[in-house]
């Protein structure tokens, strides 16, 4: 519980970070950072949640493939393989929140 608030809290801050990076463009651009900090902190959603499940998959994945290979050495394959279809949670969010930081204007 204390892990999932301590990830809950460096979301927040992180969120907060790319708020007050958006609010410091000035009034120049203020038509157009008005959607953009929304897009922003939409493409740290995407990738952060991502992120997250990803490092669940491998933690739980990781563990248990450990476990089974100590039992049954030749299964190292099947355990590297499904720790690698965790990882690609990870890729896939990236490649989604640069899709999203490719709408932001200007």
């Amino acid at each position: 519980m204390k892990k999932a608030l301590k990830i809950l809290g460096i979301c927040l801050i992180l969120m907060l970070a790319v708020g007050a990076v958006a609010a410091q463009e000035g009034e120049a651009g203020a038509a157009a950072s008005d959607n953009a900090w929304k897009i922003a902190i939409a493409a740290a959603i995407a990738i952060g949640m991502a992120a997250i499940a990803s490092a669940y998959g491998i933690a739980n994945a990781g563990s248990a493939a450990m476990a089974a290979m100590a039992e049954k050495p030749e299964i190292a394959t099947w355990g590297v393989i499904i720790v690698a279809l965790a990882e690609g949670l990870a890729l896939y969010g990236l490649v989604i929140a640069f899709m999203i930081i490719g709408k932001i204007p200007g």
